[in-house]
């Protein structure tokens, strides 16, 4: 199994989680972090860090955001690994929250 990064990302962008990864499995886009499913050891350190409980396991993952655990993979495979807590986006605590965000997740 796997961990995923859902819509509650978006355009936050938090990086606590990429901090505790013994794996480096995170990726970074322009506003989301994706997870590789296939370096993520399923160790669930990342879920307590992330301040917008966006992290779920597969099974987890709620029935709206399904689609969440092939748009991880997808974009694993391009963006590059993050290693490295950075600075969240300028308006993270505006967005933190805000429900409908998927139209908004930046290529």
């Amino acid at each position: 199994m796997t961990y995923v990064v859902t819509e509650n990302c978006i355009n936050c962008k938090y990086s606590d989680c990429v901090e505790v990864c013994p794996v480096d499995c995170f990726h970074e886009g322009p506003n989301f972090l994706a997870i590789d499913p296939e370096e993520c050891i399923d160790c669930s350190l990342c879920v307590a860090e992330c301040p917008a409980e966006a992290i779920f396991a597969e099974d987890d993952v709620p029935d709206d955001q399904r689609d969440f655990i092939a748009l991880n993979a997808e974009l694993s495979l391009t963006w590059p690994v993050i290693t490295e807590k950075k600075p969240a986006l300028a308006a993270a605590d505006t967005w933190l929250g805000k429900p409908h965000k998927r139209e908004l997740l930046e290529r």
